[in-house]
């Protein structure tokens, strides 16, 4: 994983700065066929490339013309009548740099609330764009879908997320549970490429099981207790805990007794 941050700081959605606690993981693709991640991370980094176009998301209201901050107003098709821009942000996206090669930026704090789900999704997941192409390039699918992967473990590890439906999930399966705006992504472009979020998933718990480390031999026994009983179900023995996982495991130590 090739990981950077470039976090879109003049965006409305960065500004308002609400936080939330990250449950689940959604995936997003652009809906465009430019594979650049400089058409959506701006400034350039050095890394990104220049964007003769200046139509970055680093803009209060991505898509509209950048003239700072300004009341939102709804046009009735999800477009601001004073700039005519949209009222979106992920977490992430993924994507060509200047030099051809894949790498992510992070473009929110991942508890930082995205707009991206066009619903109830965007209080508990982090939103990741990947960058589409034509479709039909096999080799840029390859690299952007590994990454993906990869990023949804690391994330699976740091909140304690499990790459399962509905936890890890991509818009279209958001929009048939009612939880996000109707988009077909990703799922009008992976099955291209013998892909879909089944098959994602699997490729997830795969890479978190070998990346996973194994209780430390302290507390092997603890823990083999512990998952016996129900009390953990015996994943990421060495992630971090949150308060909610915390009173969750005493809840069900106390229904033991």
């Amino acid at each position: 994983m090739n990981l950077r941050q470039s976090f879109l700081a003049n965006n409305e959605c960065y500004i308002a700065g609400k936080t939330i606690i990250p449950a689940g993981i959604m995936l997003h693709s652009t809906g465009a066929p430019n594979p650049n991640l400089r058409r959506y991370v701006g400034p350039d980094d050095g890394l990104l490339g220049h964007n003769q176009f200046h139509n970055h998301w680093n803009v209060y209201h991505p898509e509209g013309r950048d003239i700072g901050p300004h009341a939102y107003t709804n046009d009735g098709k999800g477009r601001c009548l004073v700039c005519g821009g949209r009222q979106v942000c992920p977490h992430a996206f993924i994507g060509k740099l200047a030099d051809g090669s894949i790498a992510t930026y992070q473009t929110l704090p991942w508890d930082m609330r995205g707009w991206h789900a066009a619903g109830r999704a965007n209080d508990s997941y982090i939103g990741i764009e990947v960058c589409e192409d034509g479709l039909t390039d096999a080799a840029y699918f390859e690299a952007v879908y590994r990454e993906a992967a990869e990023l949804c473990v690391y994330l699976c590890g740091l909140y304690g997320i499990k790459p399962e439906a509905p936890s890890l999930i991509d818009h279209s399966e958001g929009a048939a549970l009612g939880i996000a705006g109707k988009h077909a992504d990703v799922m009008h472009w992976w099955p291209k490429h013998g892909k879909d979020m089944g098959v994602f998933r699997a490729d997830a718990r795969k890479l978190l099981s070998a990346a996973t480390p194994p209780p430390s031999p302290w507390a092997a026994e603890a823990w083999a207790w512990a998952k016996e009983r129900g009390i953990t179900d015996g994943t990421n023995p060495q992630g971090p805990c949150t308060r909610e996982q915390v009173v969750t495991m005493l809840w069900r130590y106390d229904g033991l007794k």
